[in-house]
């Protein structure tokens, strides 16, 4: 296989394993816009559907919604076709597909104000507002979208995303082996916590916004006990690019027949390299994390109904505790149960990534991923200087 088409196929692998920032020259207008595509496209398209859900009724309305979806769903998948040879946009068609996306927010509300013709008298204060209001609105929405789809597109999200929803899915499956390992430790740190009077007062009182905030709170510990531990794992695989470890790590890969004799030289990362990689171990560890928390906060909603009587909860917080409508429950226990099972699933991360035993069994699979995407990348530079040379 000619090497040009031996490295242009491993940066389409380095994109389906969502790590696109380990090609070389790796930029905006030459692999990110062009991906993006699809997705501008998209949202573009389907900005139209809220002038017809403004203005359309009955059969019509669904009609042309469903052409608009129709449209949107196969613009989508042609572009997507397209953009797989990852084709590097020119200057000039990059500034006119940013100009045509940036356009899009005043030509959709001005639309809608020619359809408010109908109904407001032009020129009237009320039409002028509107306008102006929903132009806002527009440009605010397409500009959080483009950032949001650049971010995605720059880093794999997507690709990520698809992945951790397989582990996640391969997880429940082993549940009770994953649970079974991790919950015992959890529950000595947790448990008598849990039966705190002054806890149950504050939990009763603390309104679940505040509640998510703690959650986010543990989460972003994880994510950054993940970099610390990623800095050291970039290290250790760098200096060990012997040639039968490379050749293990390309099995799969399109790299798989490269011929390695000696050990490759390490390459040093920039800073887009090394986030793309944490924010691959982070999703595979919260996910990792997120079945546990599930875990955990069965286990203690199960223990608050048994042992916690609405008399004894009336005790510990002081009054009659505010109940959950739909449940039925006490929300305090349901907060306490939300709390634990936060706390737990980053103690559990950060644990499985220094405790020796749980490193083997949690943290070591995840890890995997990472090492084989810098070892594929250091066979990846060789192939790509040899083709350049």
């Amino acid at each position: 296989m000619p090497s040009s088409t031996l490295v242009l196929r491993t940066e389409q692998w380095f994109v389906r394993q969502g790590a696109p920032t380990m090609i070389e020259g790796y930029g905006f207008r030459s692999h990110v816009l062009p991906r993006m595509l699809p997705s501008l496209t998209f949202v573009a398209v389907g900005s139209f559907a809220w002038l017809v859900l403004l203005k359309s009724t009955g059969l019509s309305k669904w009609v042309l919604l469903g052409v608009i979806v129709a449209v949107m769903v196969s613009a989508w998948i042609l572009l997507s076709l397209f953009v797989r040879r990852l084709p590097s946009f020119s200057r000039r068609t990059t500034v006119l597909l940013l100009i045509g996306y940036a356009a899009m927010p005043i030509i959709v509300p001005t639309l809608q104000y020619v359809v408010y013709d109908q109904i407001i008298t032009p020129g009237t204060e009320n039409s002028q507002s509107l306008l102006w209001i929903n132009a806002l609105w527009f440009i605010a929405f397409f500009g959080v979208a483009f950032v949001a789809m650049m971010v995605a597109t720059t880093y794999g999200l997507g690709a990520l995303l698809k992945a951790a929803i397989r582990h996640t899915i391969a997880d429940l499956r082993n549940s009770v082996h994953l649970l079974g390992r991790a919950l015992p430790p959890l529950l000595f740190v947790t448990l008598f916590l849990f039966f705190t009077g002054e806890l149950w007062q504050a939990m009763n009182l603390l309104p679940w916004a505040r509640v998510s905030l703690i959650v986010l709170l543990f989460a972003s510990i994880t994510v950054l006990a993940s970099a610390a531990r990623l800095r050291d794992e970039i290290g250790r695989v760098e200096q060990d690019l012997r040639p039968e470890i490379l050749t293990v790590a390309c099995k799969g890969t399109p790299l798989a027949g490269v011929e390695i004799a000696e050990p490759l030289p390490p390459k040093r990362l920039n800073g887009r390299q090394q986030r793309n990689l944490l924010v691959m171990l982070a999703i595979r560890q919260l996910v990792q994390a997120a079945v546990v928390g599930l875990g955990l906060f069965a286990f203690f909603v199960v223990l608050g109904l048994i042992v916690v009587t609405p008399a004894i909860a009336t005790l510990w917080i002081g009054e009659p505790p505010d109940m959950s409508e739909r449940l039925g429950v006490p929300l305090a226990m349901l907060r306490n149960a939300t709390l634990f099972a936060a706390f737990g699933s980053m103690y559990f991360s950060v644990t499985s990534m220094s405790d020796a035993e749980h490193r083997r069994q949690f943290f070591a699979p995840i890890i995997e991923k990472v090492e084989r995407a810098l070892e594929v990348r250091a066979v990846y530079l060789d192939v790509r200087e040899r083709a350049v040379a």
